[in-house]
């Protein structure tokens, strides 16, 4: 089993439709993160890397943190800090599989609605640290 431990820069965002057609994912073309786990808490920082945003389109962000679980093939992170309050206590599920021998993890949380149409997310994380 590949280990979670260290720091991750995000390096893609996949996102696709319902039909598993490519989309726009909110993040932008440039998307800019970092993750970091020690041996008992996480902390994520990501957001949309664009200088600018097209007008009328809000640039994205998020950041949480807390205590988690890790069994090699899925992540759960219980909330105890967050940009924003309605992910406070939630926990965050994340599907992991390692790519490049453990130098990269994709994690997939579940589907969500976006524009009310489900939208599939791939966050793809160098590991750096």
């Amino acid at each position: 089993m590949h280990s979670i431990l260290g720091v991750w820069k995000l390096v893609e965002v996949r996102a696709r439709d319902a039909s598993g057609r490519p989309i726009e994912s909110r993040f932008g073309p440039r998307p800019i993160g970092v993750v970091t786990f020690d041996g008992e808490r996480m902390i994520a920082a990501l957001g949309d890397g664009r200088r600018e945003v097209p007008a009328g389109q809000p640039r994205a962000y998020n950041s949480y943190g807390g205590a988690y679980t890790f069994d090699g093939d899925r992540l759960v992170t219980r909330v105890d800090c967050a940009a924003s309050p309605e992910l406070l206590g939630s926990e965050q599920v994340r599907g992991v599989r390692f790519e490049r021998d453990g130098a990269r993890a994709v994690l997939a949380p579940p589907p969500r609605m976006v524009g009310g149409a489900p939208q599939h997310l791939e966050l793809v994380w160098d590991r750096v640290g």
